[in-house]
């Protein structure tokens, strides 16, 4: 499939599917989608090489594995070009405390969305973590205090 090719209504339909339970079978996928078990695995593999389906995982519960304390923060650098901005980005992908990494718009340059186990542990975080980084200027922390919605499904 090349880029200009648009994915059909059983393909939407699949990764719709795929997007509730990505633990079914084929077999149990094809009868979802009234096909057979071979069209929907070629489909299935086309979708993946493709990069619709970048990976299957497992969603875990942060609260019972000690790190439901959610932080997200803003990051300032001093200054930014390519050497920097890769560089940090080498970094935050190497930290295991960030999910999540977005270079964003406006007064800040970075969103890191951070679990940890309490405030505590933040703390230290911020300091001996985050506050190495040679070209930080400054962080915004804001606590998540309840979480209201929180989808991983892309809407299509």
């Amino acid at each position: 499939m090349s880029p200009n090719e648009k994915l059909d209504k059983v393909d939407l339909q699949i990764l719709r599917i795929l997007q509730e339970n990505s633990r079914l079978t084929t077999k149990e996928l094809a009868a979802k989608v009234s096909l057979s078990s071979t069209p929907v695995f070629e489909r299935l593999k086309r979708l993946e090489t493709n990069g619709y389906i970048k990976k299957y995982i497992a969603i875990l519960d942060a609260d019972k594995l000690n790190q439901g304390f959610m932080v997200f923060c803003k990051v300032k650098l001093q200054r930014v070009n390519y050497d920097i901005a890769t560089e940090f980005a080498r970094i935050i992908a190497d930290i295991p405390e960030v999910t999540e990494c977005y270079n964003i718009s406006g007064s800040f340059d970075y969103l890191l969305k951070i679990h940890a186990p309490d405030m505590k542990y933040y703390q230290s975080f911020i300091l001996n973590v985050l506050g190495r980084i040679e070209y930080l200027a400054s962080l915004e922390s804001v606590f998540v205090m309840d979480v209201i919605k929180h989808e991983y499904n892309v809407h299509i």
